[in-house]
């Protein structure tokens, strides 16, 4: 069997090495584009958690951040002048570039092949049994196949660029500053002894207010944007110790989610996609790489295990690589949000809340507590201190309407609240008290959604109760109700347990839950 692969990343690379590992008498040859020292961004981070398959599968990447990467176990948020740690997140992170090299000399070791400056169409593979499409968010391939993948992108509201700096971070690091223009953050984290990774996120607002928008993105890849580096020089100069920022391909972009129903297909010719080719996820869940190495995994086992039976290898490499996939994409989602919104939550939250708001944003309060129970237990003391009790049994009273915890039982009918205590629910607006707002099922339905917010708050309600929609369309317009609005809100949820609810009154989300008669207290 002849198998090219088109994209030498470490996707690409690395399924080259299991396959030839698997079979010898497969040959296998890797295209790259670029030559074999390029490449752009600074480095790749791991989670210790997400390992184990690629680890087993071949020792190149364990062994290359034994030896060459930097590992660490907290999380630090700094804001506001507070640096605020959190532990048990087991993490490393390597030199894209020094991973490519370890990567290319264990592929090489094995018997396959490289081609370096070498772009390849379909048409120049024709001679090979089967192409594997590695070749990131840009796949040419896919862009020259007229088949239905049943492919969808989502773009990011928020804006990012890519940096290094020569200030070593101690972990992952996020830091928040304001300036005269909005707010700025940085995902920063070691790669080595001597660089970080310094990724920086904003509103398009902010950055158009800053002028950071007059770089033309037109010009060919390679060029950074000079005039945002010294812009973000000096706004975290204090964060950095004054060191300075690196480039690489740097410049500003929106991050763009891409989800893929068919990830092969056999007309005009046989053709199996991984990594960000068909599908992406959001850099602060740190997977695209682990996603990418994963999909090697399988798509090599799915051939070494029906040799012959090509159609029947790629249908069962989709089934067993798929679901995996999506359960990050999913969990990515609200990741992504949460930097969509983050300067709301630097102007609403002191630093603890927001530090818990943010490393909740994809797990529950019990999850956390397990990994962090230090961290956790200081959020707790935080709250008591403000409120006189924990959270879910803190009393509530706004517009003359109380409760005497943040947790009340609603009946639904249909789906829809009816009572929350004893008291009225009605749709619209029953009485001053209180009103009712459906979630959308989709966020492009929110704008809309948002206009009928504005005119229900100014009828004066107590509270606002959130029904229906989905988690993140529920939390994104209780968010919206309580941080823009200024309006207590209560969110109903069928699906609540004691948990779910306590992560959402703790971390800022909503001021009460709406629980089903007879949850368990």
């Amino acid at each position: 069997m002849r198998i090219a692969v088109a994209g030498g990343g470490p996707g690409g690379l690395f399924f080259a090495t299991l396959i030839k590992r698997a079979d010898p008498s497969v040959e296998v040859t890797v295209f790259e584009r670029n030559r074999a020292d390029d490449t752009f961004g600074f480095g790749v981070v791991f989670s210790d958690r997400t390992l184990a398959g690629i680890h087993d599968a071949d020792p190149v990447l364990r062994e290359a951040l034994t030896e060459h990467g930097r590992h660490w176990d907290d999380i630090e948020v700094r804001l506001k002048g507070e640096r605020i740690r959190c532990g048990g997140n087991g993490m490393a992170a390597i030199v894209r570039r020094t991973l490519l090299a370890l990567m290319q000399a264990r592929a090489r070791d094995v018997g396959a092949g490289l081609r370096f400056a070498t772009e390849v169409t379909l048409d120049d593979l024709a001679d090979y049994d089967l192409v594997v499409a590695a070749d990131g968010a840009g796949s040419r391939i896919r862009e020259q196949l007229d088949a239905d993948l049943g492919v969808k992108v989502e773009t990011a509201t928020a804006k990012f660029i890519w940096f290094g700096t020569d200030y070593l971070f101690d972990g992952l690091t996020f830091v928040h500053e304001r300036s005269p223009d909005g707010v700025f953050a940085v995902h920063g984290y070691p790669i080595s002894d001597e660089v970080s990774t310094f990724i920086v996120e904003t509103d398009e607002e902010s950055w158009r207010r800053a002028g950071l928008d007059e770089f033309d993105l037109t010009r060919p890849p390679g060029e950074s944007d000079l005039i945002s580096k010294e812009y973000l020089e000096k706004l975290f100069a204090d964060q950095i110790d004054g060191k300075r920022l690196l480039v690489n391909n740097s410049r500003w972009g929106n991050f763009r989610t891409r989800r893929t129903r068919r990830w092969h297909t056999l007309a005009p010719r046989p053709v199996a996609f991984l990594g960000d080719a068909v599908h992406t996820a959001h850099f602060s869940v740190g997977s695209g790489t682990k996603m990418a190495m994963e999909d090697a995994v399988a798509l090599s086992a799915a051939l070494t295990a029906q040799p012959g039976r090509l159609e029947a290898a790629l249908v069962a490499y989709e089934e067993a690589a798929q679901p995996s996939v999506r359960r990050i994409q999913d969990s990515a989602r609200p990741s992504l949000a949460w930097w969509e919104h983050f300067g709301r939550y630097h102007e609403a939250f002191e630093p603890w809340q927001f530090a818990y708001h943010f490393l909740s944003r994809s797990i529950t309060h019990s999850r956390l507590a397990r990994r962090a129970p230090d961290f956790v237990d200081a959020c707790h003391r935080s709250w008591v201190a403000s409120h006189g009790a924990e959270p879910l049994e803190t009393p509530f009273e706004n517009g003359g309407w109380s409760a005497p915890g943040r947790a009340v039982e609603v009946e639904l009918s249909h789906g829809i609240p009816v009572s929350a205590a004893g008291l009225p629910l009605g749709e619209p607006v029953e009485g001053p008290w209180g009103g009712v707002l459906a979630a959308p099922d989709a966020e492009s339905g929110l704008p809309e959604t948002l206009t009928t917010l504005a005119s229900l708050v100014r009828r004066g309600p107590a509270i606002v109760a959130v029904h229906g929609g989905t988690p993140l369309t529920r939390t994104l317009l209780t968010e919206q109700t309580r941080l823009a609005e200024g309006m207590p809100t209560l969110l109903v949820d069928p699906d609540l347990d004691r948990d779910k609810a306590l992560t959402a009154v703790l971390s800022g989300r909503t001021d009460l839950v709406g629980m089903s008669p007879g949850w368990d207290r």
